[in-house]
């Protein structure tokens, strides 16, 4: 089986193995771990993802029944259970063993590992080039990452938000403290925005699509302007992973290749259940949404160089004094490629 990333080197030393974290890990089973498949006494391990949504490789996979076919292969099936979300919430849910996988970015990723986390990483998005940055409303007169000094940004706290305005802070050569952070949960924040009642928004590709799709709003630095090393990753509980590695591949496998699809034909994986109501993405939205698709990474296993990165970010975070201490990102990571 060919695990290997496409012009990286995937060998990697660092990572953890599943006998490391047979040592490591004291973690008990879940009833998920153990169900009843009823298959001649084969028992069926059962992922608790949360529910995808109307958007995306998952949302498509639980539609067309292809990711719980791939699972199959693996003794495994998904049960959705709540809904995608920010990453903290969803990282709190796995220290509880009350989810098995769920997808975050390393900002907030660093931030919840800082507090004795029960999961690991083992995929990685490139960084959004396109679809993340500093919004601002059309004609506001904030021309340029300079012109927010005394101004108000919405950011959601440790996550994304922060870390992107801290950046473009920190490239433009601005202390943190001449603009003014409000944080908000990103949910909570387009009626705040639009409002007027904060000057900039940091934020990324699930909430900027409907704003800049509004024809209302722009980014004034998108992820390349502010040299973000903000990935999008995909976080397995410890013990399940120790449990069940060969699921934890074929999803890895499954995320892959379709997540390379949907790079190639990013329409097909909008509006999968509706084109309708407050969860479809119409008109000018689409346009953009798939736009920044095309341009976005797939999910690949983590190298030397992603790993780099991540410590990039968590030394960033600690200079930043968002975390406490620098954490060490390497120790929260697994070479899907070594899973047996």
């Amino acid at each position: 089986m060919n695990l290997a990333r496409p012009l990286r080197t995937t060998a990697l030393p660092a990572l953890l193995t599943v006998s490391a974290l047979v040592a490591l890990t004291a973690c008990g089973t879940s009833e998920a771990d153990s169900a009843d498949g009823g298959s001649g006494g084969r028992s069926t391990v059962t992922v608790r993802i949360p529910d995808p949504g109307n958007s995306g490789v998952l949302a498509l996979g639980k539609k067309d029944g292809s990711l719980d076919k791939a699972l199959a292969k693996a003794g495994a099936k998904v049960k959705w259970t709540g809904s995608a979300g920010p990453f903290a919430p969803a990282a709190q849910a796995m220290n509880a063993d009350q989810l098995d996988i769920a997808t975050g970015s390393i900002t907030s990723g660093i931030t919840s590992l800082a507090q004795k986390p029960g999961f690991k990483f083992f995929t990685a998005v490139d960084p959004d080039a396109a679809g993340e940055g500093i919004l601002v409303r059309d004609g506001s007169g904030i021309d340029s990452v300079a012109d927010l000094v005394g101004k108000k940004v919405a950011v959601n706290q440790g996550g994304t938000g922060e870390y992107l305005l801290l950046k473009a802070l920190a490239k433009a050569g601005i202390p943190a403290d001449r603009v003014t952070r409000v944080y908000l949960r990103p949910d909570q924040t387009a009626a705040v925005f639009n409002a007027g009642k904060v000057d900039a928004w940091a934020v990324w590709a699930t909430y900027a699509v409907a704003e800049i799709g509004s024809g209302k709003a722009h980014f004034v630095a998108d992820g390349a302007a502010i040299g973000s090393d903000n990935y999008s990753l995909n976080a397995v509980r410890t013990a399940f992973a120790e449990q069940h590695p060969k699921v934890v591949q074929a999803l890895y496998r499954y995320l892959h290749e379709a997540s390379a699809k949907e790079k190639q034909n990013p329409a097909a994986y909008l509006n999968v259940f509706t084109d309708v109501g407050p969860t479809a993405v119409t008109g000018k939205a689409k346009e953009v949404q798939t736009a920044f698709t095309a341009k976005g990474g797939t999910v690949d296993p983590i190298g030397p160089e992603d790993i780099a990165r991540f410590e990039d970010v968590a030394a960033f975070y600690a200079e930043q004094k968002v975390t406490k201490d620098r954490v060490d990102v390497a120790a929260h990571l697994l070479d899907v490629g070594k899973l047996t």
